[in-house]
């Protein structure tokens, strides 16, 4: 008996490998499968602006990100005591102005230099549903998309659902442009298997059917761009709640761990997937606890895991692995360095 439905899936024709670097954009599920890149040593940068759900805002930050602007305190607002950007997400609020200023200057400096000489950019889009402010809100204009609410008031904002044609020739602008600032990039796009109940369950296909009709529109149009179906391995392959978390919204360990296995098959090198089992092999080493690390069968594992990620690393110089073969070596732990913006 079957209990879900497989379907092939394209692969990528230029896959990724671990000596390119990536930049992820859009909903929470770019950063699940960011992580989990991360986790096998691939160079990654995540969301320069914070979790982004509709393609206004995300062709704003990757135009910001083209054309570096440093933002000034008239281009915040302050509500609840804490001073927000309509553009970025609330992890890049502050308690003083200054402060928020500072994370967002530095985010965006940080991701125009990585988009410069990024390989791949994936876009994770989440909702064609956009949030239009209204004259009552700070910082209104007309047609300005608040990328995040913020917790303001409702009558801050008007909801107004994109089309298709409009989200394709919005997308379409940013992208020829993009690739005239870096003409090697490659695009993986996606739609976001989370689906946003609090619009409605109608209101939330609608949206969904408004993304996949542009980004598919787009894929046809420009060679460098790739489709991979995160939205329908959950929706239609899975196809069952039981792979839900429980809000029965965010697709759960299971199936975002089923996703990444597809998404290794159809947009990893082979000599990548190849590695990845290794990678996992040192992972597990490094995060395991002994109960008792003075003796000697924790000596011999660390010195095993020592030999086993040294010569990686030799083979292999693009992988970071420094933090764990020190502690392989020392059996000390370092406290982990600050990320990339996420």
């Amino acid at each position: 008996m079957k209990f879900h439905y497989e379907f092939s899936i394209k692969k990528m024709g230029h896959p990724i490998n671990h000596q390119q670097s990536l930049l992820m954009m859009g909903s929470c599920f770019t950063e699940n499968i960011g992580d989990l890149l991360r986790q096998y040593k691939f160079r990654v940068m995540e969301n320069p602006n914070g979790i982004l759900f509709n393609p206004v805002s995300v062709a704003e930050a990757i135009q910001l990100y083209m054309r570096p602007e440093m933002i000034q305190e008239t281009d915040l607002f302050c509500l609840n005591e804490a001073w927000h950007s309509w553009k970025h997400h609330s992890r890049f609020s502050g308690i003083t102005a200054a402060e928020t200023i500072q994370q967002i200057n530095a985010s965006v400096a940080g991701a125009h230099a990585f988009l410069k000489h990024a390989d791949c950019l994936m876009i994770t889009l989440g909702s064609a549903w956009v949030y239009e402010l209204t004259e009552r809100a700070p910082g209104y204009a007309p047609g300005k998309v608040a990328a995040n609410n913020h917790k303001a008031p409702a009558d801050w904002f008007q909801k107004r659902l994109l089309g298709a044609g409009e989200t394709l020739l919005l997308l379409q602008n940013m992208l020829v442009r993009l690739l005239e600032f870096n003409p090697k990039l490659q695009i993986i796009f996606t739609i976001s298997p989370v689906r946003h109940l609090r619009e409605g369950v109608i209101e939330n296909n609608r949206s969904k059917a408004v993304l996949i009709q542009a980004v598919h529109d787009l894929v046809s149009l420009l060679d460098q761009c790739y489709y991979f179906p995160a939205y329908e391995l959950v929706i239609d392959d899975l196809r069952d709640y039981r792979f839900y978390a429980e809000d029965l919204v965010h697709p759960n360990y299971h199936a975002t761990r089923y996703v990444w296995e597809k998404f290794t098959e159809a947009c990893l090198s082979e000599p990548s997937q190849a590695l990845l089992k290794l990678i996992r092999e040192i992972n597990l080493a490094y995060q395991h606890r002994p109960f008792h690390d003075t003796t000697d069968i924790h000596r011999s594992f660390l010195q095993k895991y020592a030999v086993i990620t040294a010569q990686l690393m030799e083979a292999q110089p693009e992988l970071d692995f420094a933090e764990e073969l020190h502690y392989f070596r020392t059996g000390i732990r370092q406290a982990s360095g600050p990320q990339a913006p996420r």
